[in-house]
């Protein structure tokens, strides 16, 4: 069964994303304070916009960014009923079939991360092929700490990029990872003052940009290999653990000890 959001609310989401060109790097830019939460509605919207950027000839590689203090708190988890629709069905199908979409994306992309990429906000710079970020930028998978399990892909894909170790190190504790700490472990490619990050990031986009689009993205794509299809598979996994764990007290204790900041009660249970 196809999930989909009526036109008005994919639609609104979309004034939250801006998309600008210069020479052959597109920008696009996620601006939805306070933290650029993120929901299904927003992941679509971004997949059109990066699926758009596909098939225009002009950009040869995208630097994704985000405005504000914070790269992207993660998924949306206020209210009574977090990650369900306004209709009130279950968002997360419709949220990870989106996340695909922007692995299926053809361009090579930056991400420029200023500050915490937190939950889905980390599973969104893992997105790009490449990270550029300020020191003050933070990365941390903390869904152990909301009492369920990683999502997003993030499974699969973080231990693509800094190994299997370190991925579980930060999976099973939910620790932050400091800029420079990222930087050694393959996390992020590049540092840069928060000033002139995307200065750094257009840079290497940039530098893309400037070889042969054709051999780019078919070294690319050769590179990714079936990376969207493993999203695919592991996200389908993902979400029958966080349905199940979204259930227990567990979960319902770690939204609330992370909105009032202060460690978990938790019960197993």
């Amino acid at each position: 069964m196809k999930h989909a959001f009526p036109a008005g609310r994919k639609d609104r989401m979309k004034q939250h994303i801006e998309v600008s060109l210069t020479g052959h790097v597109a920008t696009v830019t996620i601006d939805r304070p306070p933290h650029n939460h993120v929901n299904a509605a927003l992941i679509g919207a971004l997949a059109d916009a990066l699926e758009e950027l596909d098939r225009d000839d002009r950009c040869r590689a995208i630097v994704l960014a985000t405005a504000g203090r914070v790269f992207c708190g993660g998924a949306d988890l206020s209210g009574d009923k977090p990650l369900v629709t306004d209709s009130g069905e279950a968002e997360t199908p419709i949220l990870y079939r989106n996340a695909v979409r922007l692995f299926a994306t053809r361009k090579p992309i930056v991400a420029a991360v200023q500050g915490a990429a937190v939950g889905a906000g980390l599973g969104l710079a893992l997105v790009a092929d490449f990270r550029v970020a300020a020191p003050e930028a933070r990365f941390s998978a903390n869904f152990v700490s909301l009492g369920f399990h990683a999502g997003f892909g993030i499974s699969h894909t973080l231990p693509r990029v800094i190994g299997g170790q370190k991925a579980s190190l930060m999976l099973l504790t939910g620790r932050r990872v400091k800029a420079q700490d990222a930087l050694a472990w393959g996390l992020v490619d590049e540092l840069a003052p928060a000033e002139r990050l995307r200065e750094a990031a257009s840079a290497l986009a940039g530098e893309i940009a400037a070889a042969a689009p054709l051999g780019v993205e078919a070294t690319r794509a050769t590179l990714r290999g079936d990376l969207a299809a493993a999203v695919e598979r592991q996200t389908q996994h993902e979400r029958i653990e966080q349905d199940r764990l979204m259930a227990t007290a567990d979960f319902r204790e770690g939204i609330r000890a992370v909105a009032e900041r202060r460690p978990g009660n938790f019960v197993r249970g």
